[in-house]
């Protein structure tokens, strides 16, 4: 059974989904893969995560940096969880290339990765936001690549005081 939640954000409304215990989803609504690692029984409760998460996004579009982060439990293939896992390495305020996350996988693999293969993982994040798939950027400072379109991308990483300087569209 999956869990689901609405939050209303400076961007538009989100929708939370949860296996009970953990995290699963964070998506805003409509966005490129919406949903797409819900099953088919789903019901509007809060297990307690929501709450958690809630309290996050809270601080998050505040401007502040969140002390915390709720249980999370995306789901998705190894490599996928790999690239994820990355992801939440990438400091508040900076960002990194498919490029960049390519070689350290390829490092911990002992196989070459492609920015390309990278790119698929990331765009297929089920938990925005927290899991900062935002915060990585085209090889140049190209905004591209974010699910919940490249405006809301943008506006992520101005609140978060980000360089956009050597950024473009």
């Amino acid at each position: 059974m999956d869990y689901i939640h609405h939050y209303d954000s400076p961007l538009g409304g989100i929708t939370l989904a949860s296996d009970g215990e953990a995290l699963t989803g964070l998506w805003f609504d409509g966005q490129k893969h919406f949903a797409e690692t819900l099953g088919d029984a789903r019901e509007e409760r809060d297990p307690g995560v929501f709450a958690q998460a809630e309290q996050w996004l809270d601080l998050y579009f505040a401007g502040s940096v969140p002390d915390f982060t709720p249980p999370l439990r995306p789901k998705g293939t190894a490599f996928q969880t790999a690239v994820w896992t990355l992801l939440l390495t990438i400091p508040y305020g900076r960002t990194a290339t498919y490029g960049e996350i390519a070689a350290v996988l390829a490092g911990q693999r002992e196989s070459r990765t492609s920015p390309r293969a990278v790119g698929g993982a990331v765009g297929r994040n089920p938990i925005s936001l927290i899991i900062p798939c935002h915060r990585v950027v085209g090889a140049g400072g190209a905004l591209t690549g974010y699910a919940g379109g490249t405006d809301k991308k943008r506006w992520l990483l101005r609140l978060e005081g980000a360089d956009l300087s050597g950024t473009r569209r």
